[in-house]
């Protein structure tokens, strides 16, 4: 389900390339598509690039799949911080401008807050606790979920997996899910599992560990280009940079 984030601008001075004072002639409406794990990341620096720019942000978070129908649906949108995933179909690829390396982040294994810490150490011992687990969350229907998917298929628990899964349709639902106790851990990607309520266990184990790309992209057919592109160039500021670490991301250009 698509799901936007509408974050009023405030009233001050530009201070960024292509700003503009909030009300003014200049001032644009930027509809921007991202990887539903970015919420947190997003929601927190929208507010800021809006207070310091005069532009407002329209943002439709959703999946992979979704994404790429978003692409290529024809509808208009100025940009996409979305996973690398996206790039790789073709139809949706052409839609978007040269991209740019936002954010990268692995995965990892979370418990609710104050449970057991299981053995995640080696591929063997994830394995034991995967098999072990009473239930599981993620988010199948992602660009996290298919890589995880495939690590199950490389472990050889695939089916076993699938009879205790409980998949999401967000990622706003996997911390929920564990909390409540519907789910007993929870596997997706660090910035989604970093937090209120659980504790993470650590990263996936040497052998299995990956990072997930996320691209920032002007699209080619954008009106706005020049407060799309700063949008951009906000994303790759100092203070856009604390906020990926504090999520658990690493700094693309890093």
């Amino acid at each position: 389900m698509k799901m936007s984030l509408i974050v009023a601008a405030a009233s001050m001075l530009g201070l960024l390339p292509g700003a503009s004072p909030t009300g003014s002639a200049h001032a644009a409406e930027l509809k921007v598509l991202a990887g539903g794990s970015l919420r947190s990341v997003l929601t927190a620096l929208a507010p800021k690039f809006e207070q310091a720019s005069g532009h407002k942000l329209v943002i439709d978070f959703d999946t992979t799949p979704n994404l790429i129908k978003a692409a290529t649906s024809g509808e208009p949108f100025d940009l996409g911080v979305v996973p690398i995933d996206v790039f790789y179909d073709a139809a949706a690829k052409a839609h978007f401008a040269p991209p740019v390396k936002f954010a990268r982040v692995g995965y990892g294994v979370a418990v609710k807050a104050g449970a057991p810490r299981p053995d995640i150490s080696t591929p063997e011992a994830f394995k034991k606790t995967l098999l072990e687990a009473k239930s599981i969350t993620f988010l199948p229907a992602s660009a996290a979920g298919s890589y995880i998917l495939k690590m199950f298929e490389r472990l050889g628990i695939a089916e076993a997996m699938k009879a205790k899964t409980i998949a999401q349709a967000q990622p706003t639902g996997i911390i929920p899910a564990v909390v409540s106790g519907q789910a007993e851990i929870a596997v997706f990607v660090n910035n989604v599992l970093t937090a209120p309520g659980v504790d993470i266990v650590g990263p996936f184990p040497s052998g299995l560990q990956q990072e997930l790309v996320f691209p920032a992209a002007l699209a080619v057919d954008t009106k706005q280009k020049d407060a799309a592109q700063a949008f951009i160039d906000f994303l790759m500021s100092p203070e856009a940079v604390a906020v990926l670490k504090s999520k658990g991301m690493t700094p693309g250009h890093d």
